[in-house]
């Protein structure tokens, strides 16, 4: 784990992670035992569940320190614009289609 942090509705894992490895694998287990855990533990009223799917994106080695800053550094960048502006401006900086239907859903 390089840099994580978190905002109300969203997380940001910053990982090495090698070619042979599979990223859907690692988010079953993360999303599935922090789930369990949160539950557990109690941390919400309500049962905690994350929403389907994820954004992943691949940065490389040259870029650690800027990324682990701008994940260090989330409360400070989203008072200048909302997690879904954001996301949607990454997916198009890395030339990603995608169907407004499949992106992620605000907090109620």
């Amino acid at each position: 784990m390089i840099a994580i942090n978190s905002m109300p509705d969203h997380l940001h894992l910053f990982f090495g992670f090698r070619p042979n490895q599979a990223l859907s694998d690692l988010m079953r287990i993360v999303k599935g035992e922090s789930s369990e855990w949160i539950n557990n533990e109690k941390l919400t009223p309500a049962l905690f569940r994350w929403q389907e799917g994820y954004g992943a994106f691949s940065y490389s080695k040259s870029q650690i320190n800027p990324v682990a800053t701008y994940i260090h550094n989330q409360e400070k960048h989203h008072h200048k614009k909302t997690f879904l502006e954001e996301y949607k401006e990454f997916l198009d900086f890395f030339e990603i289609e995608y169907d407004e239907k499949y992106v992620f859903k605000p907090l109620e």
